[in-house]
């Protein structure tokens, strides 16, 4: 192990090395389960690297928090080092309006009925936007979008819907879509525009730019005090259907093969096995799901915007990002097939993976806090190339969601949210019981975990943005 670093150690386990960087603290409050896991994924066959971002924390047959690769010509793809909610990432839009024009908590309650009213928050409701085909999204993302969805798109010097974004569309063998049964159709198609529950959010930010990048920060149109809204949703149903049935097959490529780790439910198959090839295929039409759906969030959330403080309210792209994927990438002369799995892709200045609008600066990275707490815009640093450019997705859970409910009472959940004062963060539910376990006691401290990444040197801060107001599913 290497401990000439408290921000990094490469950590030598019996199936193959693992690097974690996080600071010594936060290491070691991971526990010695998120060490069996990884020595279980690195018993998959040709893995080239395997890493753990500050946040890691167990999940189903991966910890959270894990970059996993592999090479595309003898590579292998895993279902369970992608993520249920396959596509799941962040999304920043940037308004012409300032912290001052929302100062007022009545305001606040205000534009969060108004978004409440054009996204629901129920975890089975309908969203909007019928008039939307499900197969043009699945085969062409944001392209899959009717005009009057893309409010920017006749303005071009000042478009960023379909720019702004790490990727607009996925192409893949659309022949695969029809592996996933009718129901699911049925079922994802009203999904569209919707939040979904568990740490899915829209929250309404504050920006304050870091003086150390401020100049980053004005070429990405960043201003302090500024108003931000991020958004955190996925998939929904269609992206938990793909994981069900290729976790299925997948699984029966493995019986076949006999393949297999200590962890059941740790599934992996060839790439260039049927069942990897259909994995792969039926993953591009998620996270084209996954795009649209963020997308039509935000759209929702700009009417709402436009309600409450008049038609010259805008919200402009900074950028949509994902955290739950796997996707060929370029490192080196090599092309290698990347897993990531609630870590953040940040790429830096001159980068030919940024978007063109990016490729100067590097593109934002979007870390979430909690509730309560801070979020993050980062940009990624060369020497990130170290960890595959992958960073940190958000501060991490502390502490289960049933442990959180037993532990947290609706009084401290309400006091680090500041009900009841000026700079109160004012949230959809007012029983806070049914948000208990999203509390910010149930996370890291964002503050260290972002800490770790700018000390390991893989980003630097651009801006710091405190939250206003957030709306959560149930």
């Amino acid at each position: 192990m290497n401990s000439n670093d408290v921000y990094y150690r490469r950590i030598d386990l019996p199936a193959g090395d693992l690097h974690v960087f996080a600071h010594d603290d936060l290491y070691r409050a991971m526990g010695a389960k998120v060490l069996e896991m990884a020595n279980n994924n690195l018993q998959i066959p040709n893995i080239r690297y395997m890493s753990y971002t500050p946040d890691a924390h167990v999940g189903v047959g991966t910890c959270i928090g894990t970059t996993a690769v592999w090479g595309t010509h003898d590579g292998f793809v895993s279902p369970s080092i992608v993520g249920s909610d396959i596509g799941c990432g962040m999304r920043v839009h940037l308004t012409n309006l300032q912290v001052q024009d929302l100062q007022d908590v009545k305001l606040r309650r205000k534009l969060v009925k108004a978004i409440e009213k054009r996204i629901p928050v129920e975890n089975h409701s309908r969203g909007h936007f019928s008039d939307i085909r499900l197969e043009d999204v699945l085969l062409k993302g944001l392209h899959g979008l009717p005009g009057k969805y893309i409010p920017d798109a006749y303005t071009p010097r000042k478009a960023t819907s379909l720019t702004h974004v790490e990727s607009s569309r996925f192409r893949y063998d659309e022949d695969v879509l029809n592996r996933i049964p009718e129901p699911v159709w049925h079922r994802s198609h009203r999904q569209l525009g919707t939040l979904g529950n568990g740490n899915h959010f829209i929250e309404i930010q504050a920006v304050n730019v870091n003086e150390d990048n401020r100049a980053i920060g004005e070429r990405w149109g960043l201003t302090d005090g500024q108003v931000a809204v991020m958004i955190h949703s996925g998939s929904r149903s269609w992206g938990g259907a793909v994981n069900q049935y290729s976790g299925s097959e997948v699984a029966k490529t493995m019986r076949k093969l006999g393949l297999g780790t200590p962890d059941p439910k740790l599934v992996y198959a060839p790439l260039d096995s049927e069942a990897g090839r259909t994995y792969a295929n039926l993953m591009y039409s998620a996270l084209n799901f996954a795009v649209a759906n963020r997308h039509l969030i935000a759209y929702a959330v700009r009417e709402a915007f436009r309600e409450t403080f008049g038609p010259q309210a805008e919200l402009r792209t900074l950028y949509d990002l994902m955290h739950n994927y796997a996707c060929e990438e370029s490192h080196g002369d090599e092309p290698c097939l990347v897993h990531r799995k609630g870590t953040t892709r940040a790429l830096p200045a001159g980068h030919a993976g940024n978007p063109e609008a990016y490729r100067e600066t590097g593109h934002p990275a979007l870390i979430p806090g909690s509730m309560g707490t801070a979020s993050y815009l980062m940009v990624g640093s060369t020497e990130g190339a170290r960890n595959y450019h992958s960073i940190c997705h958000g501060a991490g859970r502390v502490r289960s969601r049933n442990a959180t409910k037993q532990l947290v009472t609706v009084d401290e959940f309400a006091s680090s949210l500041r009900i009841g004062q000026e700079d109160e963060v004012v949230l959809n539910h007012r029983a806070l019981e049914a948000l208990i376990d999203e509390s910010p006691q149930a996370y890291k401290d964002v503050d260290q975990i972002i800490d770790s990444v700018v000390q390991a040197r893989l980003a630097s801060v651009v801006a710091r943005c405190r939250p206003l107001a957030a709306v959560k599913g149930v």
